[in-house]
């Protein structure tokens, strides 16, 4: 009777295991080295959004713009932050960001690395997110966001002595950003392809 107890209790966790894999597996994915894929939040946010298609035309209506303005704000958190945070590498934002940009922003990690610096940053919010414009380009959308955000940010060295910013200021910091996707109404991974300052 002992042994029918645990041969219960073998299958019980061996399923439970499995349910918890099978979690785990769909919330985590398989992860096989950088494929450009969208992290699952923004690609929530982003699947709202698709170029409604018409006969003649393709639209970026009020509604697909506000969906879009959506995964933008996260993308913008996201890649602020993962470009100022204590490691000096581009992680959580790599996949959002086209080739150009990801270089210079390697680029500028590098060289913060070589001095020995590092940054610090709060990200308090962003006060406003308004689509400056859109247009096709060739077989692709580009829009231009113009954000306002509220920031603490400063960068020190080894000894943590600060070089810049101050950690204890709010910062209003203006940016205007070029996000960038294919028509194709199945590829829904935008890319930050230009920052204008």
């Amino acid at each position: 009777m002992n042994y029918s107890f645990e041969y219960i209790d073998i299958i019980l966790l061996a399923m439970i295991a499995g349910f918890i894999f099978l979690r785990l597996r769909g919330i985590l994915g398989k992860k096989t080295g950088f494929e450009g894929k969208m992290p699952s939040q923004f690609e929530k946010e982003f699947k709202k959004f698709e170029i409604k298609q018409k006969p003649s035309k393709q639209e970026f209506d009020e509604e697909a713009q506000k969906d879009f303005l959506k995964g933008a704000k996260i993308a913008y958190e996201t890649i602020i932050t993962d470009f100022s945070d204590s490691d000096n590498k581009l992680i959580a934002s790599k996949p959002l960001l086209g080739k150009k940009i990801h270089d210079q922003f390697q680029e500028a990690l590098l060289e913060r690395k070589k001095n020995g610096h590092h940054a610090e940053i709060t990200f308090i919010g962003i006060k406003s997110a308004v689509i400056k414009s859109h247009k096709k380009v060739e077989n692709r959308l580009e829009v231009t966001v113009d954000f306002i955000s509220e920031i603490i940010t400063c960068i020190k060295d080894k000894e943590k002595k600060l070089i810049s910013g101050d950690p204890e200021k709010i910062k209003t910091v203006y940016d205007t950003w070029v996000f960038a996707k294919d028509i194709n109404p199945s590829n829904l991974n935008w890319l930050l392809i230009d920052t204008i300052t």
